[in-house]
């Protein structure tokens, strides 16, 4: 269990002009962007039992998280996006 909410400019350090380009000009991958990190944070107030969740609920969120970060990720990748 982490301290703070991971974010995604320390998972992918050498992609932050990237981040920011797409976040500004490709309206899915701010959506993206914007759901990713409101799971973060609700995850992290799962963990740190401000907002108590089954486990159940908890590992459906952070399934969604990994499926976000992963379009994500193909996002940052693909050149065309």
């Amino acid at each position: 269990m982490s301290n703070a909410p991971n974010d995604l400019h320390e998972d992918f350090p050498d992609k932050a002009d990237r981040i920011h380009q797409l976040k500004t000009g490709n309206n899915r991958f701010a959506r993206l962007y914007d759901e990713y990190n409101e799971l973060n944070r609700t995850i992290h107030r799962i963990e740190t039992r401000v907002e108590p969740q089954s486990d159940e609920a908890e590992e459906e969120l952070k399934r969604r998280r990994l499926q976000i970060k992963d379009e994500i990720m193909a996002m940052l990748d693909d050149e065309n996006a």
